[in-house]
């Protein structure tokens, strides 16, 4: 089994930074991959930032600049540093994990989410 647990959302006015946090645990052979999404209300779920295991980072369009996603693999850990942010990233962020478990099968792991809401 494994597991997938976000922390760090909350609520900060415009303009404010926030640091998620996303750990993997329990039984596999690597994480290839780790991505941060974000779901608005009434919106799609949305790629944020994406990271493989040789470290290379991607970005939306609409958090370029102003998020960074980085990554501890001794904690099987990645986080996003959200800087100068806007009411439009109020959202539930969502961690996902593309692990390789028995056998070279991989597979997908969502965390439950952490609010983030940015408001005045």
């Amino acid at each position: 089994q494994v597991q997938v647990v976000e922390s760090g959302g909350g609520s900060v006015q415009p303009g404010g930074s926030l640091r998620l946090s996303c750990v993997v645990s329990g039984s596999f052979a690597s994480i290839d991959a780790m991505d941060w999404y974000r779901q608005a209300p009434g919106k799609e779920r949305e790629l944020v930032a994406h990271m493989t295991s040789g470290g290379a980072p991607s970005y939306a369009d609409s958090v370029k600049g102003r998020s960074t996603i980085s990554r501890d693999s001794a904690k099987n850990t990645v986080y996003l540093q959200m800087n100068s942010l806007k009411r439009e990233d109020t959202a539930v962020y969502y961690c996902n994990a593309i692990v390789t478990r028995e056998r070279g099968t991989q597979w997908s792991y969502w965390g439950q989410g952490t609010q983030v809401t940015v408001s005045s």
